[in-house]
């Protein structure tokens, strides 16, 4: 592992070691279980961890106004399925050149800019809705618009986070901020749904937009963030394959990889929650049913992060992301064999909190693993698996569920995780050895 640098001028003054210092003594009594904050200590950590409570809930309101826009205006959720791909194209091809791009220019001032689009997308979404416009093709060129500028923004702002905090601290800082984005997909949406009979949809867009302000003010208030290496680099397709090599190169990083694509093309079931919460809890009411499942894994994962004290020191952090990654598997095996409503969302809620696990030590390995000029390119790819994991997961297992049945496509595809994840930990040592 490569800690070089951790001893650079720039990061000692990104990290303003006299207010970073934390307390060597171990935590007593109920404070070993409660979340690490140790990070907020950092000021200009502080300042972003804070802005992104805002906008976790704010891009919230903007992904429920979408699709209901599309759907009240054509009435079909096959041209909402059209938008999410609309959006998931330009995503994937600006986070893997926004990665590139953050490993050649200050990382700052691409936030600035990256945050700024983002606000003027929203304020553009705004300006649609109030003008009565109805136009589904301008609906889908802002959305490819937002994820463009987010793909771009996403790398250089999870990059950023090393150069902040000191390597020690990397579990605890993923730790806050995915508890943060997590409750914002549980608040968010129910937020959406109350706001909209009362304000109506356009103001949602309006929300989103102030709240991104938040976000610019406390990127305009971080250090500057350039690369660390005085060569000057170029952000095109050699610079993006180039990463890929470093992956390939360095097991660990393509392991971290390997568990998220494991993790979530075997195990993520969602595709498979309405016909669960019809065919097997229809009788607690499909509505419920169907809330509860949705909910669930967010909340667990909300749930980790608030005690995340429990695990955000361990040293050990391949051992963590495989047994997380196995506890996830075989808390989803459990959802697919249980036939109480009650039982399957505890089980998808500890899901959840192994899939919080999983999320703080894979990221904790891209930013301590990677030196700071590939760190922009690892999080490009991470946006990728992230945001197409999922969505393969619901090819899969919708595929899975009408051949085989919804609990027998999710219960296998518990076990399967179980099984790959261990398989993959046995044959290749890298990760089981990784430690700080």
């Amino acid at each position: 592992m490569d800690t070089s640098d951790s001893s650079t001028d720039t990061e000692a003054e990104s990290r303003e070691p006299e207010e970073t210092r934390a307390a060597s003594e171990p935590r007593r009594g109920w404070r070993r279980f409660a979340m690490d904050t140790r990070p907020l200590r950092v000021p200009a950590y502080r300042r972003l961890w804070t802005s992104t409570i805002v906008t976790a809930v704010g891009s919230q309101l903007t992904a429920v106004a979408v699709p209901k826009q599309i759907f009240d205006i054509t009435g079909s959720s096959a041209w909402v399925g059209a938008a999410s791909l609309a959006g998931l194209v330009p995503l994937i091809v600006f986070a893997l050149w926004g990665g590139a791009v953050a490993d050649s220019v200050d990382r700052r001032k691409l936030l600035l800019v990256t945050n700024s689009g983002i606000a003027v997308t929203s304020l553009l979404f705004w300006i649609q809705a109030v003008s009565g416009l109805e136009s589904v093709a301008v609906l889908m060129v802002l959305l490819a618009l937002q994820q463009a500028f987010w793909g771009l923004n996403s790398p250089a702002r999870t990059a950023s986070i090393a150069r902040l905090v000191p390597e020690d601290q990397l579990p605890a800082a993923n730790a806050l901020g995915s508890t943060v984005m997590q409750t914002g997909q549980v608040v968010g949406p129910l937020l959406a749904g109350v706001l909209i009979p009362v304000i109506g949809l356009p103001e949602l867009y309006l929300i989103d937009a102030v709240a991104l302000c938040v976000t610019v003010w406390a990127v305009h208030k971080l250090p500057a963030l350039p690369p660390l290496s005085e060569i000057k680099r170029r952000a095109g397709v050699r610079e993006i394959v180039e990463g890929f090599r470093y992956i390939s190169a360095h097991k660990v990083l393509l392991l971290s990889f390997l568990a998220d694509i494991i993790a979530m093309v075997f195990g993520m079931p969602r595709a498979l929650f309405p016909q669960l919460a019809a065919e097997t809890y229809g009788s607690y009411g499909e509505g419920l049913a169907l809330g509860l499942l949705f909910a669930a894994i967010p909340i667990g994962a909300v749930a980790g992060g608030l005690f995340s004290g429990t695990f955000s020191r361990a040293r050990r952090h391949g051992w963590m992301v495989i047994g997380a990654v196995v506890a996830w598997g075989a808390a989803i095996a459990g959802f697919g064999l249980s036939r109480s409503l009650w039982l399957a969302v505890v089980f998808l809620a500890v899901a959840g909190v192994a899939d919080m696990v999983s999320m703080v030590f894979r990221g904790a390995i891209l930013l301590s693993a990677a030196t700071d000029e590939m760190r922009g390119r690892m999080q490009g790819v991470f946006t990728v698996v992230v945001a197409g994991g999922p969505r393969l997961a619901d090819v899969l297992h919708g595929s899975a569920g009408s051949v085989f049945g919804a609990r027998e496509a999710v219960a296998g595809g518990g076990v399967l995780v179980v099984v790959a994840m261990l398989g993959l930990a046995l044959a290749v040592p890298a990760l089981r050895r990784y430690r700080i």
